[in-house]
């Protein structure tokens, strides 16, 4: 005897501290549930960020369950399984948006045939690139042998070796899996009424292989879907070589092994993921630290090549170089004017020229002032650093033209103004134009297409050209505004447009956030539209370089400027923590921590911005925020320290 059930589809959305996926995610949902009968549940796991207000205030049919603790994604998960009422259970990840259709096309799929338990789809990553842990096949010991140590990379096709991710299968095609992803898991209520919920042994990941297995026991059948794709912003993409994702995912693979398959597979399994966990853990710092240091040292070496060939040309004008010279300012002066070029950001990528010749400028000012101090014996020749600093011009030029042949991208590559394509209606494209001209993006670079299939007077062509325009009109960022543009038409462009060439970005209705690719690195970031300057790699390395020098120089100076403060236990207390990484001396206002969440993260301040003007109200307060997030300089920094260092025990 069937059940019956009140609702077609029950959608539930574990959340975590991701307000601006969330958001995004519901819209889609909505958009794509409007002529289903459904339910939809979000099930915080006491998130800080403000997303339970968002859900009150945006979506209040949504049916939402506060927890006080973080309860981990399968007993999130169960809470709003246990209250739900549909035929199917969907499980769906905050960071993904769904396409308008893909309910019904999933629905209609799996109303064919009575034994299919659960459903995956397609999915793509920001950039529109498949990713693999759509399809999965069981992870045996010899499976997970070959993925651990990467030889289903090299031998993508082999339906042996290949079976992790199923590679041998076309993403194109439906196909009966062993395992879906946890991401996007469209169940029936009565194959998980058999086989049970999500097993809460399982904190985080694995709790999706463990059910696809348990549904395939009780006499189901998992299907790979393709008709429709999502995005998952974060997928294979995010943090996955980082060492406590690797420690959490294969901790999890090895509970799997030894609750489902014998005690001898099991421990085949257990010791094939303990290397992998090893060998995959030393990787992912081993590669971590080469991509880091790899090109300085680079630099090092070949700059102090060049600077022991001067010394040459001077030998051979009968000049000798003390063995002091040679031994100890040459290698002095290479490691400061690396260290210079490091603190302006030319190790980041694309940037501008001007910050290496900054750089240079200051390191070599600095070696000039060092020479002065030297001994008489250990001084030799102004004009040989002067040389020195114009080989390492030279070099710096010489070497980033050529990284910038074979690494795309590496440094003077991007352009400062970058060139916007903006799918959407009049109205929505005249919203985000200002709001992109607010933080100082040229109106001239930012064009207009319309999500229609006709060319609109004001735009420069239909979504139908946006890959002619990409490619005309040399666009850096396209950005889709999800109020009139289909995620049907955005995945679609996201999937034919070269993602080595172009950003991605989807702008919500009202609201002044951006979700996409921050880079063509990267695959899902969430930032508030740029206004980010504080965020950049060398301003971050800068404002911790003043911190440091100004606590070091406090902290040796405490015993005698102690005296200065009337709490002297709390100073003592900020400069340590500030000393240590913990806290900055200048953070934003203490009036707008609700604000805060949608500006740049940086540490806690002892001071704040709002020392710049004690009276500043509130309102003026979140201005200056904005201000010091955008046009951050470290000058800012200095001068409220030095204004307000009575304040520091604060």
């Amino acid at each position: 005897m069937n059940k019956s059930y009140k609702h077609t589809i029950s959608i539930i959305i574990v959340n975590y501290n991701v307000e601006f996926y969330l958001e995004q995610c519901l819209n889609s949902v909505l958009k794509a549930t409007s002529d289903i009968d459904h339910e939809i549940f979000v099930v915080d796991n006491n998130s800080i960020d403000g997303s339970v207000n968002m859900v009150k205030n945006k979506f209040p049919d949504v049916k939402l369950i506060e927890n006080k603790f973080n309860a981990g994604f399968s007993k999130a998960n169960n809470q709003a399984i246990e209250i739900s009422d549909s035929k199917y259970i969907l499980l769906l990840n905050p960071d993904t948006v769904v396409e308008e259709n893909t309910f019904k096309k999933i629905i209609d799929f799996v109303d064919q045939d009575d034994k299919i338990g659960a459903c995956g789809v397609r999915m793509v990553d920001g950039k529109g690139r498949f990713l693999p842990e759509s399809k999965r096949g069981l992870p045996t010991p010899s499976t997970s042998l070959y993925y651990l140590f990467g030889l289903s990379k090299i031998f993508k096709s082999s339906k042996k070796i290949n079976n992790y991710h199923l590679g041998y299968l076309s993403e194109f095609e439906n196909h009966e899996v062993d395992i879906l992803s946890g991401a996007f898991m469209f169940i029936r209520s009565k194959a998980l009424d058999e086989v049970g919920n999500l097993d809460e042994t399982f904190f985080m990941y694995g709790e999706d292989i463990d059910l696809s297995y348990r549904i395939t026991k009780g006499g189901y059948k998992n299907y790979y879907f393709s008709q429709t794709s999502i995005i998952h912003y974060k997928g294979e993409s995010t943090k996955k070589s980082s060492v406590n994702y690797v420690l959490v995912f294969y901790r999890a693979m090895s509970i799997f092994a030894q609750k489902h398959f014998s005690k001898k597979q099991a421990k085949s399994l257990s010791t094939l993921i303990n290397m992998g966990i090893y060998m995959k853990a030393g990787m992912a710092l081993l590669n971590r630290f080469i991509k880091k240091t790899i090109i300085p040292v680079i630099d090092f070496l070949l700059i102090m090549i060049g600077l022991y060939a001067l010394t040459v040309r001077w030998e051979v004008k009968g000049i000798i170089f003390p063995d002091i010279a040679k031994n100890i300012s040459i290698p002095l002066y290479t490691i400061i004017w690396i260290f210079f070029v490091w603190i302006n950001g030319v190790y980041d990528r694309s940037k501008k020229t001007s910050s290496f010749l900054i750089g240079l400028a200051s390191g070599s000012s600095v070696i000039l002032i060092l020479y002065a101090l030297l001994p008489k014996e250990w001084q030799f020749s102004r004009l040989f650093i002067i040389l020195g600093g114009l080989w390492v011009l030279f070099y710096f030029i010489l070497s980033r033209c050529y990284y910038n042949l074979i690494t795309k991208g590496f440094i003077f590559s991007k352009k400062e103004n970058k060139s916007f394509a903006i799918v959407g209606e009049k109205s929505e494209y005249d919203r985000v134009k200002d709001l992109l001209s607010i933080v100082g993006y040229d109106q001239n670079s930012i064009y207009h297409v319309c999500p229609s299939s006709q060319k609109e007077e004001d735009s420069i062509g239909s979504i139908m050209q946006l890959d002619q325009i990409a490619h005309i009109y040399k666009i850096d960022e396209i950005i889709f505004c999800a109020k009139n543009t289909t995620a049907k038409d955005i995945i679609h462009w996201m999937s034919i447009i070269p993602s080595s060439k172009v950003e991605f970005k989807i702008a919500q209705p009202d609201t002044s956030f951006l979700i996409g690719s921050n880079s063509i690195q990267s695959s899902g970031d969430v930032y508030v539209l740029n206004i980010n300057s504080i965020s950049k790699q060398d301003k971050q390395r800068k404002k911790r370089l003043l911190d440091f020098c100004i606590a070091l120089i406090l902290i040796c100076i405490s015993p005698i400027f102690i005296f200065f403060f009337k709490r002297k236990k709390q100073f003592l207390i900020n400069i340590i923590k500030v000393f240590l990484g913990i806290k900055t001396f200048v953070g934003y206002t203490n009036y707008s921590l609700e604000n805060h969440k949608r500006l740049p993260h940086i540490k806690s301040g002892v001071l704040s911005v709002q020392n710049i003007n004690i009276n500043t109200n509130k309102k003026n307060s979140e201005k200056l925020d904005i201000i010091y997030a955008r046009d951050y300089k470290l000058s800012v920094d200095l001068r409220i320290i030095l204004n307000n260092y009575e304040k520091l025990d604060q």
